[in-house]
């Protein structure tokens, strides 16, 4: 089994695979031809390798790299005249929209419902558990109908594939298969270290480390600190799915994962054998990055 640790993210019309060296994007054009985007990336300062410190370095750069690669992704599945790179300013208010979004729907509402709530039931007031087990559920429920709205959307069927098949591909990496569409099409499309396991982890972890912010605060306050704990509860979600990938056949571990592969009923789907072909070749361009010669942007 290979120790090197691989991830990856689907987007239109392809796949981006991440290793510790970089990531390599790799799109079908309206032709059918695949074209890649690689980019190395330097690796992190020590500091930010320490566990729980390393969740939020790696959510960070998910976002960044996401944002970076669905960008090339529509520009070759849709053929726009010339890729032009994001600015700085650009990214930032990606960025920026991006925590906005995130925050008005997983942090504000959650805790606006469960006020509302705890101003018609007294005992939900001075309850910490049952205000953040409020709080809690009415996040997960707000997180399902996202991915069910999204899902209306018509490319999201065929993004929902190529989801399947990235997993698909990682399963057959970690087995020390050859990677070819055969041996990758046998695996389940539902991976337990999925980064849409990871945002039910997180969501879970949230609803436990809420309950130490004190009742008494005000509505700003308790908003405000759920904003600031999002590092530390992404830190602890990280190494809390590390482990599980680790020890991923203890049936404690199981169990805690089966939301999460069962989330991904709704998310990874199974694909063709032209998705999986396009999964297997990002992964082999990612993993290029141990040559040093390898080009930055290609195309085949």
């Amino acid at each position: 089994m290979h120790t090197k640790t691989i991830g990856g993210q689907a987007v239109i019309e392809g796949v981006m695979m991440k290793s510790p060296e970089g990531w390599s994007v790799a799109v079908r054009d309206p032709q059918g031809v695949i074209n890649f985007k690689t980019v190395r990336t330097t690796n992190n300062h020590p500091f930010f390798r320490l566990p729980l410190i390393r969740g939020s370095v790696a959510l960070f750069q998910a976002l960044i790299i996401g944002i970076k690669a669905i960008e090339f992704s529509g520009n070759i599945a849709f053929q726009e005249e010339g890729e032009k790179p994001l600015s700085p300013w650009s990214m930032a208010l990606s960025i920026g929209m991006a925590l906005v979004l995130a925050i008005a729907l997983f942090k504000f509402l959650p805790l606006l419902a469960a006020t509302g709530l705890g101003a018609v039931y007294e005992g939900v007031a001075k309850s910490s558990f049952l205000f953040n087990l409020i709080d809690g559920v009415t996040r997960v429920f707000i997180f399902f109908l996202y991915i069910m709205a999204i899902g209306f959307w018509g490319e999201m069927k065929r993004i929902y594939q190529y989801h399947g098949a990235e997993h698909k591909v990682i399963y057959a990496f970690e087995a020390n298969e050859e990677l070819t569409v055969e041996n990758a099409r046998k695996y389940t499309p539902f991976h337990p270290r999925c980064g849409t396991s990871f945002l039910l982890i997180v969501m879970i972890i949230s609803i436990m480390a809420f309950m130490f912010i004190p009742q008494e605060w005000t509505f700003a306050e308790k908003l405000l600190a759920r904003i600031f704990c999002i590092p530390l509860i992404a830190g602890i979600a990280y190494e809390a799915q590390r482990l599980s990938a680790r020890v991923k056949d203890h049936p404690v571990m199981g169990v805690l994962v089966f939301p999460g592969m069962l989330l991904q009923r709704l998310t990874a789907h199974e694909p063709d054998d032209a998705q999986i072909e396009t999964a297997i070749a990002a992964l082999n361009e990612v993993l290029k990055l141990e040559n040093p010669k390898q080009e930055s942007c290609i195309q085949c």
